[in-house]
């Protein structure tokens, strides 16, 4: 575990008002100077009987949280990215965008944090304007983009975003070397936070084919590394039908091809069905060449246990998790309307610990991992998965109340799920 209050200072040659985050956490967007007088309040509580999380910002530093995504390596470690800092555009200008060299050490239950790399765009490859457009170094914040997914292919890093949606390729230090667009069935898909789109002048619905916050969550990469397979969070707008992409009355999500040498999209897609209304994607990763691990979640926290059975209060969950899920899915054969088969899966909310080794969140030989945004899982070897949560700053409370969450890793034994076929 990694506790919720982890911060770093930002880069010396970073401009001065990056010292210090989350001055836009109050509901009415009015920046905030004095650290600590924005109270955290779990986003999904009751607005009757507000669960406080202990995490007043703004702070001091930038936060190492919020992590969406992990890539393992064979070295023990690990490389996640934080997503765009407290959640929207509009509540992130000071928080930058940052990605991780992680060790967890699974016998004392501490992560060493090896190397933080901070993102900017010193040649001006993004193709929008930036926050910090007229400083020299030119670092992203989380009014820029929404990195939600990262891949390693060679020495340079990818990122799946979901405000364009866009992939952002970088390097190893962290410098932007492109931005590419999303396309879909020949068509450019866009989310309303797309540079491009803008409020229309009169109330309407946005022209746009990407729900807000459902852009690129997952993103996987072949074995060879040719190519990368961006999904999305949630279903896309089908103009004819006039509604969200769905079979059987379910949503659907894409998952996506793109060509890494020729910095195109290939064209060809796949579609993944959601067991249960309003679900979303938490994360994606390739198993080997044909067959994957997807996250796939609701949108609720803490366990059955300890809802409230009643009245809404602050001691209690009043929207419990009721459904986390790992599945595996084999893309090698989809149907004719181009959906992956879902070969099994793994239920986060009731995992076997005979041993008692969780530090939190188990007895009584079960564990259970009830957070609200589960979004990061990979494969480590033939027998073990790694399973991470944002634990989303200042609004997410799915294990103590007055607490807000800690970044979690967890090791799990699923050698039935990644042997089944």
């Amino acid at each position: 575990m990694l506790a919720a209050a982890t911060f770093v200072a930002p880069p010396k040659n970073a401009p001065a008002n990056l010292s210090m985050s989350g001055r836009y956490l109050h509901a009415d967007m009015r920046r905030r100077d004095q650290p600590g007088s924005i109270p955290g309040i779990a986003f999904l509580s009751d607005s009757k009987a507000p669960r406080p999380t202990g995490m007043d910002g703004p702070f001091k530093g930038q936060p190492i949280q919020g992590f969406s995504g992990v890539k393992w390596r064979k070295d023990g470690t690990a490389w996640v990215p934080s997503d765009n800092g407290f959640g929207t555009k509009a509540n992130s200008p000071d928080a930058m965008l940052s990605f991780h060299h992680l060790k967890p050490d699974w016998k004392t239950g501490q992560v060493k944090i090896m190397r933080t790399v901070f993102l900017h765009d010193a040649d001006g490859k993004v193709p929008f304007n930036i926050v910090n457009s007229a400083s020299k170094s030119r670092y992203l914040t989380g009014a820029d983009f929404d990195i939600e997914s990262l891949q390693i292919i060679g020495e340079e890093f990818w990122f799946g975003d979901e405000f364009g949606p866009y992939l952002i390729r970088a390097d190893r230090n962290g410098k932007v070397l492109g931005v590419f667009e999303t396309m879909v069935d020949g068509q450019p898909v866009r989310s309303p936070d797309h540079f491009a789109v803008s409020a229309p002048a009169v109330p309407a619905q946005f022209n746009t084919t990407v729900r807000r916050s459902r852009g690129f969550e997952g993103m996987a990469a072949s074995p060879d590394g040719r190519f990368l397979y961006p999904m999305l969070e949630g279903p896309l707008w089908n103009a004819e039908a006039k509604g969200w992409e769905s079979r059987e009355g379910k949503e659907t999500a894409r998952i996506l091809e793109f060509d890494v040498r020729k910095g195109a999209y290939t064209g060809r897609s796949w579609r993944y069905q959601l067991e249960l209304a309003g679900n979303n994607i938490g994360d994606f990763n390739m198993i080997d060449a044909d067959t994957a691990l997807v996250i796939e979640r609701d949108n609720g926290e803490g366990v059955a246990e300890l809802a409230c059975n009643g009245p809404a209060r602050a001691d209690c969950f009043n929207r419990p998790a009721q459904f986390k899920r790992v599945y595996k899915i084999d893309m090698s054969n989809p149907d004719a309307n181009g959906f992956v088969r879902k070969v099994g899966y793994i239920d986060l909310l009731n995992i076997a610990d005979p041993q008692n080794r969780a530090r939190i969140g188990g007895g009584g030989g079960k564990f259970a991992f009830p957070q609200w945004c589960i979004e990061g899982v990979d494969v480590v070897d033939a027998n073990h998965i790694v399973v991470l949560n944002d634990n989303n700053l200042t609004v997410s409370q799915s294990r103590e109340f007055g607490r807000n969450e800690p970044n979690e890793i967890i090791l799990l034994r699923v050698t039935e799920l990644l042997s089944a076929r």
